[in-house]
């Protein structure tokens, strides 16, 4: 693999990966007229529930659902120049122009907080883009395993770089797929957050994992996984060092899982035959989501790692995956008593969908 560092016009850093060492220099350098980044970003503390929200207000003015000639994640060519300098790239990184989260990050409202229950401060972190490949209509479930591949290096080496920014609390790899998720850009490409504190979801995952280990003596996890096996109803794929099922109590009609058979804490603790197989199982789990109702799914895929610098040795890297389509034209929404009470209602039982999954990941 060969790695390549630069600087886009506005000091934004942008790193390639290419999959050969002999590919050309993608040093190009960013001819566009761009301003300088200007991130009014901050966190403020919600303190009936413990947990903190960004307010990045500049972010409104972000692209939109451009037409695909007018893509910014394209390479440069010709007289269309966009956020990649080069005119072509296997898999590309760049700062986010648009961030939640930035190392330059200012206050809104600079004025001292009047009152101790309404902490905040300034958004300190960073968002990445990461284009999966340069071709604007290929998903990465239609890319071949070693460029599947070359994906997960960059997340691994995003997520080792990113773990030793002194404000960095957590790294976040995603991919949102689909308009119907909420995606402004067509292009195949996910994103990275670096949170400047530990996101509530993995803090309430890895408080259980406490618990369950002052019950147990185990991890809870590694628990987990081993009863799915064991019952078998819900398995959707599986591999020499990965497995992938359905939860028993999915929120969502279509989520999958996918464990490393081994307790690691991050992408960065697997080794070279992890990374190989997770590429293979990945395509077959994406394959079987775009084969159940015959069209590409809308989904998010999210990965849990462990925290930067807190209970790492409780958390076990995972993926998940989970689609709002409920049917083929039916989506779940978030209704009262999920966005309200944060009580989720499941329409399709997770043995119903696993089995429909393991039918859809099988060759015509």
């Amino acid at each position: 693999m060969k790695r390549t560092s630069a600087r886009l016009a506005d000091g934004r850093e942008i790193i390639y990966f290419d999959a050969l060492d002999s590919a050309p220099d993608r040093r190009i350098e960013d001819t566009r007229d761009l301003g300088p980044v200007s991130t009014a970003s901050e966190i403020r503390y919600d303190a009936a529930l413990d947990e903190w929200v960004a307010i990045a207000s500049h972010r409104q003015g972000r692209t939109h659902l451009p037409p695909t000639d007018e893509c910014p994640l394209c390479p440069s060519r010709g007289d269309h120049r966009t956020e990649v300098p080069a005119d072509d790239y296997d898999v590309v990184v760049f700062e986010n122009r648009f961030p939640s989260f930035s190392s330059g990050a200012v206050p809104l409202d600079p004025a001292p907080v009047q009152h101790e229950l309404f902490a905040r401060r300034p958004g300190v972190g960073r968002c990445e883009v990461v284009c999966f490949t340069s071709d604007h209509d290929s998903p990465i479930s239609t890319l071949p395993p070693e460029h599947v591949r070359l994906v997960v290096e960059a997340w691994v080496d995003r997520t080792c770089e990113l773990s030793l920014l002194p404000h960095v609390e957590q790294v976040f790899c995603f991919e949102n797929r689909g308009e119907e998720i909420g995606v402004t850009l067509g292009h195949p490409h996910g994103q990275i957050y670096a949170y400047p504190f530990v996101t509530p979801r993995t803090r309430r995952m890895l408080d259980s994992a406490r618990l369950h280990r002052e019950r147990t003596w185990r991890n809870l996890f590694a628990d987990l996984l081993a009863a799915e096996l064991a019952d078998g109803s819900r398995i959707v794929a599986t591999s020499e060092h990965w497995v992938a099922f359905v939860p028993a109590a999915a929120r969502w009609p279509v989520e999958v899982h996918v464990y490393p058979r081994r307790q690691v804490p991050d992408l960065p603790a697997l080794h070279e035959a992890e990374r190989d197989d997770f590429a293979r199982i990945y395509l077959e789990v994406l394959g079987a989501m775009d084969n159940l109702y015959g069209l590409p799914l809308p989904y998010i895929s999210a990965w849990h790692q462990a925290p930067v610098r807190i209970d790492r040795e409780l958390a076990y890297l995972h993926l998940e995956v989970f689609s709002v389509k409920r049917a083929a034209n039916k989506l779940k929404y978030l209704a009262g008593s999920e966005s309200g009470m944060g009580v989720f209602i499941n329409d399709v039982t997770p043995e119903q969908a696993a089995q429909a999954l393991r039918a859809a990941a099988k060759p015509a």
